[in-house]
């Protein structure tokens, strides 16, 4: 997975894509021409003043998409903006927030053979 690095590649995402909002994260999503995804995590100063808390709570989203067991359709840029919150949530908070979301995007792909298995 690739990582968006320019403001306009986050600018465009914020204009013409479509956004999602869970209770921690909201993400941003935009079909791109490429046969890839690529990710950009915005965490403000607002969110969080000290830059230790603001670089944690990237890490575990990084970390959370780079081991996650979900099945992502290709093509697609994706935004991760955090939420002002009193203290970072954990790990498995996150990592459900993050799973919601990309269903919510319609971004997981459903496995046929889970749906349709015969006893």
């Amino acid at each position: 997975m690739e990582t968006l690095k320019k403001n306009y590649e986050f600018s465009r995402v914020y204009r013409k894509g479509r956004y999602f909002s869970g209770r921690y994260l909201a993400i941003n999503v935009l079909e791109n021409i490429y046969a890839r995804n690529r990710i950009g995590i915005s965490v403000s100063r607002k969110a969080f003043k000290s830059s230790v808390k603001r670089n944690l709570y990237r890490r575990r989203i990084k970390e959370i998409l780079r081991t996650g067991d979900f099945n992502l359709k290709n093509g697609y840029d994706m935004v991760f903006v955090v939420k002002k919150t009193d203290k970072i949530p954990e790990y498995h908070e996150i990592e459900k927030g993050i799973i919601d979301l990309l269903e919510k995007a319609k971004l997981i792909i459903k496995n046929e053979e889970t749906n349709n298995q015969v006893d």
